[in-house]
């Protein structure tokens, strides 16, 4: 293996580290919330707020951290976003009040959006386009997606062995420790493009626009559609959005330039990206409180549930690079997608109130390969036919569709799973409860076969460019 080589590889490993750090912290909170509650004083109809503040800050500011990763530096907005995810994990980990948590957990969601587009830009531009950006990918893949079902295992573990201060504490080393090598491995980034602005206005309507629909749609099921704080965030980031066309209309270097949105690959991987975190992402969310509530699980029984899918979902990722290369982007997609459906439908049907865990082996471990392929290889699709200048924004919008397909997704199937357990107390209420997330899965199935046909139209990656030895007259060799 040559210098250059070895150094990629390092590169590789730090910036899968750091989307596994991020990735984490997704559901790591999520199996101490009992705790926390209980810690802190949380009521019932708050403690969702601890989940939410983090998918707010970070849903409004992704599309930010990738512009800025295209024109401050991707080092640069690497460092400053684990930097604030250091200081928001201690900060959540100390914290003695539910404001102060709040806080702790909108400063983690603002690193985390700095993080997550950084990341893939970083490796969008170190690995060229084709098999080895779809290797590179895939591993980061692997452990992001990894990450979110590893979270709710070790959010288990320190929860249950130390309390739930540990769940935000192990973020400190973590962090600290990769923003140590990212001054070791990442090359220092380069000057400003000359003629190349960053378009405040713009990005910080955007920013505002996007956080407060996010806000509208995570609050709309605890407050109320019609509650006064919710329409306000739905007018808000009506304005605030129009107000961003504007701008962007009648800017001379726009936070979107207009052709990104031209590039057929990334419009549709930025469609799926939407759909896939409405979907995958929200099951994590509905099988926790399945264990929790429904089985009775402890957190640690929770986080060890989780150990099979987490196996596959690893497994899956790892492969989705390979299977990109050898088959292409849209035939991979599609039969991952197709498992999926049927597993998330096999899930469904195995969640009863009072059925064994061996009944969900086969619905999860479908689940869980339709899960890893399709995240890695949606964001190998993301980053095809893009220019390296660019690449940040267009990790950043796809990341952004993620975070809005998330707060939509479990928005609406929230609705759906609550639907008959109104007024229901006991074993009645646990009853409801196991029909009502059987049904949520069975609409997240439907919505899987329904990214499976966007797939469709993606287009294949074109063949990596050839070099041709320039011919000559007989008898002439051509220069080494």
């Amino acid at each position: 293996m040559t210098t250059e080589a070895r150094r990629r590889t390092a590169v590789l490993a730090l910036l899968a580290f750091a989307m596994l750090i991020v990735s984490l912290d997704q559901y790591i909170v999520v199996v101490a919330l009992p705790e926390i509650g209980r810690g802190l004083g949380y009521s019932t109809q708050t403690l969702q707020a601890v989940i939410s503040a983090y998918a707010v800050a970070s849903a409004g500011f992704l599309l930010l951290g990738g512009r800025a990763s295209d024109l401050l530096g991707r080092r640069r907005v690497l460092v400053a976003g684990l930097t604030l995810y250091a200081v928001g994990s201690l900060l959540g980990g100390l914290a003695p009040t539910p404001v102060v948590l709040l806080v702790a957990r909108a400063v983690q969601g603002l690193g985390g959006a700095l993080v997550f587009p950084s990341t893939l830009a970083l490796i969008n531009t170190t690995f060229p386009e084709g098999p080895e950006r779809n290797r590179a990918v895939a591993v980061w893949g692997g452990t992001g997606a990894a990450g979110l079902v590893v979270g709710v295992l070790l959010g288990g573990v320190l929860t249950q062995g130390l309390g739930w201060e540990a769940v935000f504490f192990v973020n400190v080393p973590l962090a600290g420790l990769a923003l140590l090598l990212a001054f070791v491995l990442i090359p220092a980034d380069r000057g400003r493009e000359a003629g190349r602005r960053f378009d405040l206005p713009g990005a910080l309507t955007a920013a505002l626009g996007i956080t407060l629909f996010v806000f509208a749609l995570v609050q709309g099921p605890n407050l109320g559609w019609a509650s006064p704080g919710v329409v306000a965030s739905l007018a808000g980031a009506v304005v605030a959005l129009a107000a961003c066309a504007v701008i962007e209309r009648r800017g001379r270097d726009p936070l979107v330039p207009p052709h990104l949105l031209r590039n057929r690959n990334l419009a549709t991987a930025v469609a799926m990206a939407f759909m896939f975190w409405a979907t995958f992402g929200s099951v994590l969310y509905f099988l926790t409180l399945y264990f929790q509530d429904v089985r009775g699980y402890d957190a640690l029984g929770t986080g060890v549930a989780f150990l099979v899918p987490t196996v596959v979902v690893v497994a899956g990722s790892l492969f989705a690079g390979r299977a990109a290369t050898r088959w292409g982007l849209r035939p991979t997609l599609v039969v991952a997608l197709a498992v999926g459906a049927v597993g998330a439908l096999a899930l469904g049907l195995a969640m009863s109130p009072d059925g064994s865990y061996a009944a969900l082996i086969p619905g999860l471990i479908l689940m869980s390969v339709g899960d890893g392929i399709s995240f890695t290889v949606i964001f190998i699709a993301a980053g095809v036919g893009v220019a390296d200048r660019e690449q940040g924004v267009a990790s950043g919008i796809t990341s952004t569709s993620t975070s809005i397909g998330a707060a939509v997704g479990l928005a609406l199937l929230v609705l759906v799973a609550d639907a008959g357990t109104a007024g229901l107390t006991g074993d009645s209420l646990r009853v409801a409860t196991a029909d009502g997330f059987r049904t949520a899965v069975f609409v997240i199935a439907g919505g899987i076969a329904v990214t499976a046909l966007l797939a469709l139209n993606l287009r294949p990656a074109p063949e990596p460019a050839r070099r041709v030895q320039p011919s000559c007259p007989r008898g002439v060799t051509a220069p080494e």
